[in-house]
């Protein structure tokens, strides 16, 4: 029963994203009500409101320009996030990285290795804590 009535809001959530472009998931049942009562989803400070990616902007140079323009580029490569990826992992011990691979991909570890990986984590999560308290 609990299912069928999940299912059943969250079919309606949807079908009132879809059409009205807003999104009431994080209002409480009280504040639907009112907003339902007095037709004030426009102006519900908790709504989450979807843009059209053809929506026509100005683009700061006096010409219009559509959203889906400003977009970054999926297929351009992030170089600086890349090499800060590489960098980090080869700072870890080669046999880390690899035994973090192993566990990713969904092969089991033996009790040694095990061991040697959260021995390093614990390491590596203590040095990322310290770099961020340094930053901060």
């Amino acid at each position: 029963m609990r299912i069928a009535q999940y299912e059943v809001a969250d079919y309606w959530r949807n079908w009132y994203k879809r059409n009205q472009n807003t999104s009431c998931e994080r209002c409480s049942k009280a504040q639907r009500q009112k907003c339902k009562e007095g037709n004030l989803y426009l102006e519900c400070p908790k709504a989450i409101y979807f843009e059209s990616l053809s929506k026509l902007i100005e683009d700061g140079q006096d010409d219009q320009i559509e959203l889906y323009q400003l977009l970054a580029d999926d297929s351009a490569i992030e170089m600086t996030s890349r090499l800060d990826a590489k960098l980090t992992l080869e700072s870890y011990p080669q046999r880390f990285v690899q035994l973090a691979y192993k566990k990713y991909a969904g092969y089991p570890l033996s009790n040694t290795e095990r061991q040697y990986y959260y021995r390093e984590q614990r390491k590596a999560q203590k040095l990322w804590g310290e770099c961020n308290k340094n930053k901060a």
